[in-house]
């Protein structure tokens, strides 16, 4: 495939960015009609897989469809991907009830995973070296703008019109993009036989379902040392062993082990995996951090938030001109090196501090993402020809999503078993006051008066409990310091190719 210079690369820009926010806003609008939505379809028990479903679905497809761009292109994925989110959205709208709300999710999902999958990599298609940062900084800055404006549209729709309209407001935007896509995106693709790796694609992606699933459901739905819990792990062991049997064999391999060879490809995907471990934390627990310590409302702890956001498109932006002057791997590590500094700098703030120094810190965390993943993503991209682009930037979003999968497991175990003990340990004369289950810490909060002994416990309590799970990332970003220390400098690519590239 060629790509010629395109004068209409602005266009093409924005359809990116309109593709992304379809992904990025999605989780943030849902979260605000949770209450409608059960009222309405019941079955408040199976609700965590309206979000569980959606993230599977999407990270377990990013490498078939990465893979996919670098067979046919990544127009005709990109379209085939909105497509089939638009057609999930819709049927969202329509949904009867839960089961079927979930079911379609997933279809959901299955569109965004091409999404996720081929933005990235037109970007690094229509863009130098030197303008990729700046791109970057352009992407990252839709999941700021997701983070405020899907609480405000979310709420909007809930309480003026209605819960439906959070999917069907997906329709007018992606029907843009695509529209925008259609008209100014030209590919050259050299149209040749494929043999396209069905029985590597349906080992990858069992695999890494069963995986997820496990992680998921394990400390929630079952004991993390239960039948089921070791059958889920010991099945996902299996069919991640044949997949990448699978892969040494295939012509066309959907996940090529030379990614997992390449050193500086492979710590990039393993860095990437410790920030998406990183990134949950904030976006899962913060708000919920804030309201309960500063007593702040939805809105204005989404706000404390999307802080992250501030920093870490604009750091993107900037990343370009360090890159091109120290390197990808020098500017990768001052990145991981302020991810380290950012959760380090939470654990040192008092219990109370005032709310800038949150924000302040949740900007420099953002600006560690920024520095570390724009880099890392530009210089796989840069390594490679554009065959193999799709795939490399596959894998690495894959891995990241996966982090996310993985982070979200592991620490709402951690966050939930901390809060229970504090339950649990609490002096003889607050116990019959206090919440029978972790559930109701957060809305009992919220009914207490600010001064009474009952709320300044729970919020010491939740206080506790998040600064436990910052310990965590302050060890795994002291890994990903580790990992990014040990990659080569470079990406088998000099300063002056890369400036012509």
């Amino acid at each position: 495939m060629t790509q010629t210079a395109n004068p209409h690369r602005p266009l093409i820009l924005a359809a990116l960015m309109l593709f992304m926010m379809l992904a990025a806003i999605d989780v943030t609008i849902v979260s605000t009609a949770v209450p409608q939505i059960v009222a309405d379809l019941g079955d408040f028990s199976l609700f965590t897989w309206v979000f569980s479903i959606y993230l599977l679905t999407q990270t377990v497809t990013i490498p078939l469809y990465g893979k996919l761009a670098d067979l046919y292109g990544r127009k005709p994925i990109l379209l085939f991907g909105s497509g089939v989110f638009l057609l999930g959205s819709i049927a969202c709208a329509l949904a009867w009830d839960m089961p079927s709300l979930i079911v379609f999710r997933g279809l959901q999902g299955l569109g965004a995973g091409a999404i996720m999958a081929t933005v990235n990599t037109l970007a690094g298609d229509l863009y130098s070296v030197a303008e990729r940062g700046k791109v970057q900084g352009y992407l990252s800055s839709v999941w700021g703008v997701a983070a405020i404006s899907g609480p405000v549209l979310g709420g909007t729709f809930v309480e003026y019109v209605s819960w439906h309209w959070i999917f069907l407001v997906n329709v007018p935007i992606g029907l843009i993009a695509i529209a925008l896509l259609s008209l100014y995106l030209k590919e050259e693709v050299v149209k040749k036989r494929h043999q396209i790796d069905y029985l590597g694609a349906a080992s990858i992606l069992a695999g890494a379902t069963s995986l997820i699933f496990a992680l998921m459901q394990g400390g929630t739905a079952w004991p993390w040392l239960s039948t089921a819990s070791m059958t889920a792990l010991l099945l996902s062991a299996v069919f991640i062993a044949f997949a990448i049997w699978t892969q040494t064999r295939a012509a066309e391999p959907i996940m090529p082990l030379w990614l997992w060879r390449h050193p500086a490809i492979a710590g990039a995907n393993v860095a990437m995996i410790g920030m998406g471990f990183i990134l949950m934390v904030p976006t899962a627990y913060m708000p919920t951090f804030a309201q309960s310590i500063y007593g702040l409302n939805a809105i204005s702890a989404g706000l404390v938030l999307a802080a992250i956001s501030i920093g870490w498109p604009t750091a993107s932006t900037l990343s370009a001109k360090l890159y091109l002057r120290i390197g990808y791997r020098n500017t990768a590590l001052i990145g991981s090196a302020c991810i380290l500094v950012a959760t380090l700098g939470f654990l040192s703030l008092p219990y109370q501090a005032p709310i800038i120094m949150i924000v302040l810190d949740q900007i420099l965390l953002g600006a560690g993402f920024g520095l570390l993943s724009t880099p890392l993503l530009v210089g796989a991209q840069a390594s490679v020809e554009w065959h193999q682009r799709g795939v490399v930037t596959g894998a690495n979003m894959f891995s990241r999503f996966l982090g996310q999968s993985l982070g979200i497991a592991l620490f709402g175990t951690l966050f939930n078993a901390h809060l229970a003990q504090q339950l649990t340990d609490a002096p003889r004369a607050l116990q019959p006051s206090l919440p029978e289950n972790i559930d109701q810490v957060v809305s009992q909060l919220q009914q207490l008066s600010l001064t009474s002994d009952i709320a300044n416990y729970l919020r010491h309590a939740v206080f506790n409990a998040v600064s436990g799970l910052y310990i965590g990332l302050a060890v795994v970003a002291f890994i990903i310091l580790i990992i990014v220390v040990l990659s080569p400098h470079e990406f088998n690519l000099n300063t002056k190719h890369a400036r012509n590239h």
